[in-house]
C-alpha cells in the first residue's frame, strides 16, 4: 500500500479542511449566490443580511453532498492509482479510513453534534442512491453540467423558487464547478501524500 494510515488520515482532515475554507472562507458559495443575484436582477436575495447569511449557510451545507459523494467517487482512483476494479484488503481498508478521517474532520470544522453527524451521513447516503437513479441522458447537446438531480433541485428550490429554471440551471453549473473543485483538492492531497 503505497500510503501509510497517518498518510491517509491527515491527508483526509486537510482535504476536509481545504473544501470548507474554498467552499465558505474562499467565497465559493457567496460567489455563486451573488453571481446569480447579478445575472438575474434578483438584488432582494441580499436586502436582509440574516436571511442572505443564513442562505449562503444553508447552500454551503447543502453544497458539501454533491462535493463530498463526488470526493468518495473519485477516492479509489486516487488511493490505488486503478480507474477501476474490486477493492480488497488493504485497498479497501484504506479507502474506508480516508473517507471516516474526512468526515470526522468535516464534522469538527463545522462544529456538528452528533446528530448533526448522523443527518449529513444520513442525507449524503440518500443523496447517493438518488443520484445513481438518475437515468444516464445520452443527449448529445448536453449544457456541460447537471441539469437535475438532488442538489440541483434542493438548491434551487433554497436560492429562487420563484424563478425555479433559472435557478436549477444556476445549481447545475455550480455542481460542475463543485465537482472540478474536489477533483484538485483530491489530486493536491494525494500529491503531497506521495512526497511525505
Amino acid at each position: 500500500m503505497p500510503y501509510s494510515r497517518e498518510q491517509l488520515i491527515l491527508g483526509a482532515r486537510e482535504a476536509a479542511q481545504i473544501l470548507l475554507d474554498r467552499l465558505g472562507r474562499g467565497d465559493l458559495v457567496a460567489r455563486f449566490v451573488d453571481g446569480y443575484v447579478a445575472a438575474y436582477h434578483r438584488r432582494g436575495l441580499k436586502d436582509s443580511p440574516l436571511r442572505y447569511k443564513e442562505l449562503l449557510s444553508t447552500i454551503t451545507r447543502e453544497a458539501l453532498l454533491p462535493a463530498v459523494a463526488k470526493l468518495f467517487e473519485l477516492l479509489p482512483a486516487a488511493i490505488t492509482g486503478r480507474r477501476k476494479g474490486l477493492l480488497k484488503g488493504a485497498e479497501a481498508e484504506a479507502v474506508e479510513t480516508f473517507r471516516e478521517a474526512f468526515l470526522n474532520g468535516l464534522a469538527e470544522q463545522m462544529r456538528w453534534m452528533p446528530s448533526d453527524r448522523e443527518e449529513f451521513r444520513d442525507d449524503l447516503d440518500l443523496y447517493a442512491r438518488m443520484a445513481v437513479r438518475l437515468p444516464k441522458s445520452p443527449a448529445p447537446r448536453k449544457p456541460g453540467y447537471p441539469t437535475e438531480g438532488p442538489f440541483v433541485d434542493r438548491c434551487a428550490l433554497l436560492l429562487d423558487p420563484s424563478l425555479l429554471d433559472k435557478a436549477r440551471q444556476s445549481a447545475g453549473q455550480f455542481q460542475a464547478e463543485l465537482e472540478r473543485t474536489v477533483e484538485e483538492i483530491l489530486q493536491a492531497t494525494f500529491k503531497k501524500s506521495r512526497k511525505r
